[in-house]
């Protein structure tokens, strides 16, 4: 549930209290306070579930700057909810490559499955369904993300099978990443700049995103010597 009602313009003082802390460690990291925005905005984010009115006074007040500019950049990225929303953020790429693959079906099941629409949430309060753009492994096509994490080679009946483990409180691990999910306000924190201890925790580029780079070392192909470009890459004379 939001800290405040929606459409208030300050959190409570406790609230503001704890934040705090943590925008004077998030600020302190750049040489000008007004670059921390972004993270700030996702600090906020992680106490609601999105970026209400209170928090964008918050971040204004923070960094010095107008709440028209913090307006300004919360409402460009899409990175950013703009209204309350569910546990579990569950995007399905339907751009070129994942449409032909079959994202387009992915989304059109989980819009029937779920009885929502684009970016609307279930009436349990788990899921909010979206379609996304480029997510950026289009070797894995179709790719649903989840809370930014990664499942790959998606069908309509495994992705349906995903959304219905999220609503039932089952474990749930990516294709690659974590050994499981995080909610989407604990993302959101992570994304702020404060560690949960799992970065470690699985391989984000794996199978056919690294062939080229197999490739390369089993036949002794380097990039060129950026002090020298004009000198040919190791390899490259032998395959003129």
């Amino acid at each position: 549930m939001p800290t405040v009602p929606e459409g208030t313009d300050a959190f409570p003082a406790e609230v503001i209290a704890r934040l705090e802390q943590d925008a004077k460690e998030i600020i302190g990291r750049y040489p000008k306070p007004r670059s921390a925005l972004l993270p700030l905005l996702h600090l906020v984010q992680s106490e609601e579930g999105h970026v209400s009115r209170a928090g964008m006074h918050f971040c204004a007040e923070q960094l010095g700057i107008t709440l028209a500019e913090v307006n300004a950049v919360a409402t460009f990225y899409t990175m950013y909810r703009r209204r309350p929303g569910g546990d579990y953020q569950v995007g399905v790429c339907t751009n070129t490559l994942c449409a032909v693959m079959g994202g387009d079906e992915i989304f059109a099941a989980l819009k029937e499955h779920l009885g929502v629409g684009n970016n609307e949430t279930t009436e349990d309060g788990k899921v909010t369904l979206e379609h996304v753009e480029c997510n950026a492994a289009c070797d894995f096509a179709p790719v649903v993300m989840v809370n930014w994490e990664f499942f790959d080679n998606q069908t309509p009946d495994s992705a349906t099978r995903l959304v219905d483990d999220l609503r039932l409180g089952n474990d749930v691990a990516p294709t690659r990443g974590p050994a499981s999910l995080c909610t989407w306000k604990q993302a959101s924190r992570v994304l702020a700049g404060f560690d949960d201890g799992r970065a470690g925790e699985g391989v984000q580029a794996a199978g056919p995103s690294l062939a080229g780079l197999t490739i390369a070392r089993e036949r002794g192909w380097t990039a060129p010597d950026p002090a020298n470009p004009s000198r040919p890459a190791q390899g490259e004379e032998e395959t003129k």
